[in-house]
């Protein structure tokens, strides 16, 4: 069934307090224990290095978990001590490309089609009436508006998801908003304390409301707690 999620394997950032193993098998045992679930790590913190030890510690894979490298120097891990990860440069990169992406969306989108009905809205007709809205219905209903076919058609760059509609007509901050926040965060997040924490469903609201908790969350985190990405099919 199309959803607002990412066509992608799911990631979810497993949080240990300090001092806690916090190796690879750490996080997989907690991911398959709560969520059943079998994952890999998943690269995607950036490494960060402070303005004056920088030189140094770049080349040093201490309290960093499946670091990886670019011409010797660290630039990426699959976790690590929170000090030790920039999550500031990884939100504003985000940000970036998603300011880039709605603004091209906004010129080719926008401003040549109006404004369409989004999913969610369909998938309402078929659950309110199965038997004569089926799901396939649906979605060639909600597939056949203008603005949807143009944002499947788009060829310059960016890829629009359709199922993101709802982000899009919202404007560029939601927008940017959801996507530095889920850089930080993924798509679910194991507390210390062996919580789930994830959206209620896939709708953009829920998305927003996971994500801003999730965020609140890591800040409250000591910066010698750990975090760990795993990437889950």
């Amino acid at each position: 069934m199309p959803t607002s999620a990412p066509l992608t394997d799911q990631i979810v950032t497993v949080c240990f307090n300090p001092g806690e193993d916090a190796d690879w098998f750490a996080a997989s045992e907690k991911v398959n224990d709560l969520m059943n679930a079998n994952g890999t790590p998943a690269r995607r913190f950036r490494v960060r290095h402070r303005k004056f030890i920088g030189w140094l510690t770049r080349f040093l894979g201490y309290y960093l978990l499946d670091a990886a490298r670019k011409f010797g120097a660290i630039t990426l891990a699959a976790g690590g001590r929170k000090s030790r990860l920039d999550l500031s440069g990884m939100s504003m990169i985000a940000a970036n490309e998603a300011v880039a992406r709605w603004r091209a969306w906004n010129y080719h989108i926008n401003a040549t089609t109006k404004p369409a009905r989004l999913w969610e809205d369909f998938l309402a007709q078929h659950h309110a009436e199965p038997a004569k809205v089926s799901l396939a219905e649906a979605r060639r209903r909600f597939e056949q508006q203008p603005r949807v076919l143009a944002m499947l058609a788009f060829n310059g760059g960016h890829v629009f998801d359709p199922y993101e509609l709802s982000l899009y007509q919202a404007g560029e901050a939601t927008y940017a908003g959801l996507y530095w926040r889920a850089a930080l965060v993924g798509d679910a997040l194991i507390t210390t304390d062996g919580r789930i924490m994830r959206p209620a469903t896939t709708t953009a609201a829920d998305r927003l409301r996971f994500l801003n908790e999730a965020c609140m969350y890591l800040r409250t985190l000591h910066n010698r707690a750990r975090l760990c990405a795993v990437a889950i099919a």
